[in-house]
């Protein structure tokens, strides 16, 4: 951890100089100091949802848990059924509080029969870890934090090609599946996944080798049109899609059914944390839920905390919004309540600085995108 120029303690990426260079504009996320945009959010967006753009997130935690003790606690710590992964396969978890409030969202890739790879948040890694470290383990498991280690994100309709020019094994890996390669002899975990919406990769290794990853990488992008993007377009991207974003749409005051990522919850496996809480919920019916709005008119932008009205009823309030390039219009997430309020079709108002825009509860995802 190293003192960034505003005199913060904040973690930088070891391709920060590289970042500078690009002219990226940097500013402070998750405690790191991370490149926001570069050309512009527009044209980033653009190039991954026409071509392939090129992240850094490094930011986000990457632990190791390996042992013949590893199944059995990840199972008790998030609640999809890890079992059913098998090696080279990934899924996408939640970490519960006991009253089924979300924690933290997180992807467990099973790289070998007794190791698995945890990528959770950067605001929350620290968490995470104390967590796994807190949990009973029925046989022996050995955790790894990996501070050394840099994650860049390869996203978009051509990413295939770029990525198969380093990595061939890329080519074969379907939706939220893994495989451990080389790179400059050293290991990397590539991986068929990511929050765009697009066709797209993830890479974990080692710092010292992330400026010749990310410079080959960029070059082979280059005859695509491709360009190194910010956090800015990433959660443009993600929204268009309606991911949630822990922190934003996504915390413990409310639960996994309530954000509608019931699917992600495995309730036949065994105990894990929340679960009792969660049942009753699914008995009850949950008070309110996380619903996709698409605003009317085009004027009309809807931003986190707007309040949510269905005729003069305050019903709810968006947690994440923005202007959509595909849509050209605004979207928005928010939680309304009661939870049959919120059907889809309903037509609500959102209250934009005083002005009512009308918008539509809609199915998510906003765009017609698919990552598979």
């Amino acid at each position: 951890m190293h003192g960034s120029d505003e005199g913060d303690e904040l973690n930088h990426t070891p391709l920060e100089h590289e970042h500078r260079r690009l002219g990226a504009k940097l500013g402070p996320f998750a405690g790191w100091l991370m490149p926001i945009e570069y050309e512009g959010a527009l044209a980033e967006h653009r190039a991954v949802r026409e071509r392939v753009g090129l992240f850094d997130l490094t930011h986000l935690g990457k632990v190791d848990v390996t042992g013949p003790g590893a199944l059995g606690m990840l199972q008790r710590v998030v609640t999809n059924d890890l079992s059913k992964a098998a090696v080279g396969e990934a899924l996408y978890n939640l970490v519960l509080n006991e009253g089924g409030g979300v924690i933290e969202d997180l992807i467990v890739y099973r790289l070998e029969p007794e190791r698995y790879f945890v990528v959770p948040n950067a605001s929350n890694a620290p968490r995470v870890l104390r967590m796994l470290e807190e949990t009973q383990a029925d046989d022996r498991l050995h955790l790894m934090y990996h501070q050394d280690w840099c994650f860049v994100a390869v996203q978009g309709p051509e990413s295939v090609h770029v990525m198969s020019r380093l990595f061939p094994e890329a080519g074969d890996l379907s939706f939220m599946q893994c495989a451990e390669s080389e790179y400059h002899r050293r290991p990397v975990i590539v991986t068929r996944s990511g929050y765009t919406g697009e066709v797209g990769f993830e890479l974990f290794t080692y710092q010292d080798i992330a400026l010749d990853l990310w410079r080959d990488l960029a070059e082979a992008m280059a005859p695509f049109g491709g360009m190194p993007c910010g956090l800015a377009a990433r959660d443009v991207l993600r929204l268009e899609m309606g991911y949630p974003l822990y922190g934003q749409d996504l915390f413990e005051s409310s639960t996994a059914l309530e954000a509608g990522l019931g699917w992600a919850v495995a309730f036949d496996k065994g105990g894990f944390r929340g679960r009792e809480a969660l049942l009753r919920q699914r008995d009850e019916g949950p008070p309110s839920r996380l619903r996709g709005l698409l605003m009317e008119e085009r004027r009309h932008i809807p931003r986190a905390h707007y309040p949510v009205f269905r005729g003069d009823q305050l019903i709810g309030e968006v947690t994440s919004g923005t202007f959509s390039p595909t849509l050209q219009k605004g979207v928005a997430l928010a939680y309304l309540r009661p939870g049959d309020a919120s059907d889809i079709g309903s037509e609500v108002g959102v209250d934009i600085r005083g002005r009512r825009g009308r918008a539509t509860v809609v199915k998510t995802p906003f765009v017609d995108r698919s990552p598979r």
